[in-house]
């Protein structure tokens, strides 16, 4: 495995905690004496975007992270960061399973709406999305991921892409970290 430079997992509403796939790349990362920082953000099952924004803005300016993996409402907030232009460029940047840009879910209203971000502070980008994802239909992914002007992998049947679709065990995203590859070879999900 080639050796990660420092990685920022960034989970959604709720965390991401074992056995979801970020808390299993984490753990991979660190196996290879990569510096991984995957912090709880505070009230993830009750989050504010205000909170949220203040606090991971104040981690990446002390983490300074080679690597961003956003997951869910972590997508949502990264957009609302950039809009800001207040963060430094990351390298890399993988977007996961990111809400619809209109979702009306209560708990997580504050983040929304939000607008697709001119410049994503990445000079690497990728959007991972499923095709039938309950808080993005294809068509609208199809439609950021235009906008985003990224590319992106579309899986198939793969839910939400965390945990409960199956997504603990995930080599498809240590190797696209090691290799930058969207499709290499090997096994795509759990």
């Amino acid at each position: 495995m080639k050796r990660p430079g420092k990685t920022l997992i960034l989970h959604g509403w709720g965390g991401s905690d074992w056995p979801h796939w970020q808390s299993w790349l984490a753990a991979e990362l660190a196996k290879a004496y990569g510096t991984v920082s995957f912090p709880l953000i505070q009230h993830p099952h009750f989050p504010h975007l205000n909170r949220w924004k203040k606090e991971v803005k104040a981690h990446l300016a002390d983490f300074r992270p080679d690597t961003v993996v956003c997951h869910s409402l972590a997508n949502t907030l990264w957009f609302h960061l950039c809009h800001e232009g207040e963060i430094e460029e990351v390298e890399t940047l993988l977007l996961v399973s990111p809400p619809r840009l209109d979702c009306e879910i209560e708990t997580i209203r504050s983040f929304f709406p939000v607008e697709v971000p001119e410049r994503l502070f990445a000079r690497r980008a990728t959007l991972v999305v499923s095709d039938d994802d309950p808080y993005m239909p294809i068509d609208q992914a199809w439609e950021l991921q235009e906008r985003l002007g990224i590319p992106m992998k579309v899986i198939e049947k793969g839910g939400h892409i965390n945990a409960e679709s199956g997504y603990g065990e995930w080599p498809w995203v240590l190797d696209y970290l090691e290799t930058g590859e969207i499709c290499p070879a090997g096994g795509e999900r759990r």
